[in-house]
């Protein structure tokens, strides 16, 4: 695509255009310029609101992908990469799972995440690669994210994946996107322009931060890594970590914090089985055992 075809596509697109309501922002006190902006953000829950039943889909997909071994692989460029590279490594120390459950591509590679690659986006055969270099399979999730819904090295990514079987999800903050078309659920918030035109990290990129929390959060709700609304498979890996395990815990049962810092000491520090031992009154055997016939979740266990 030469630069005058680029023009035309960008002039289509509704994130891309000059938002009436911030003509004069150049001229607005400090104050004014956060209201302005405060105000324009309050739309975006609106946006996400409106796409729940697409994003409910999504959700559904990737659990279903987990329950047969497979992966959840989020793709993007620039803002939408690093969002989706943050998600995916705030899953590990949340939800207790493998490094490699969640995984976060961004075009141009790691180093990506602290200096624009220019040029790796518009490759789409990069997208394809680096899914490769996964051995992406049939049973894994692709979610491709562009804030423009036609980033090629996100669109390279999508048909690669639909090629090898694997699920797909495009989430973009423009409507009928491609990355829509190339995939099987389409998740889009139409937040509108920009405060700054064409600068989609602000509404877009909160609309995206959004909607990866939620795909993760109710994806590991539904696997059972929480229990009413605590984190009970929360890896206790620092100091701050650990008070807060001994605290779920204390939480989750009432006992006090001698008794729950002993159920801890038994269960090996894994917080779901201190409290179904708490709770259950079974010993450690017992409540791996119920643990392991409930799928691991302890609601299940419990009943």
């Amino acid at each position: 695509m030469d630069t005058k075809d680029l023009l035309k596509d960008l002039a289509r697109l509704a994130s891309e255009g000059r938002n009436p309501d911030t003509l004069h922002i150049d001229r607005q006190s400090t104050l004014e310029i956060l209201t302005t902006i405060n105000t324009q953000d309050k739309q975006v829950p609106e946006a996400v609101e409106r796409v729940l039943p697409a994003i409910a889909a999504a959700v559904d997909t990737i659990v279903a992908a987990f329950h047969r071994g497979g992966r959840l692989v989020y793709m993007g460029a620039g803002t939408s990469g690093r969002l989706g590279v943050l998600d995916a490594s705030e899953c590990p120390p949340t939800f207790s799972v493998p490094d490699d459950m969640v995984v976060g591509l961004i075009a141009g590679g790691p180093q990506a995440m602290f200096r624009a690659q220019e040029g790796a986006e518009d490759n789409e055969q990069l997208g394809a690669q680096d899914l490769q270099r996964l051995e992406l399979n049939a049973n894994d999730v692709v979610v491709g994210i562009a804030a423009s819904g036609r980033t090629p090295y996100v669109l390279g990514g999508l048909h690669y994946a639909r090629q090898q079987g694997a699920a797909t999800v495009a989430l973009a903050c423009n409507g009928d996107s491609l990355i829509g078309q190339a995939a099987d659920i389409q998740i889009e918030p139409e937040v509108g322009p920009e405060v700054i035109t064409g600068s989609t990290r602000l509404k877009s990129g909160t609309a995206q931060k959004l909607v990866l929390n939620m795909l993760t959060t109710a994806s590991m709700i539904r696997l059972g890594k929480v229990y009413q609304n605590l984190m009970v498979d929360l890896n206790a890996s620092n100091l701050k970590l650990q008070a807060r395990a001994q605290r779920i815990v204390m939480q989750a049962t009432g006992v006090d914090e001698h008794a729950a810092a002993e159920a801890l000491q038994r269960a090996d520090q894994q917080v779901k089985l201190a409290i179904l031992m708490l709770l259950s009154g079974l010993d450690k055997a017992e409540a791996e055992a119920r643990l392991t016939h409930g799928q691991g979740v302890l609601r299940r266990a419990l009943e």
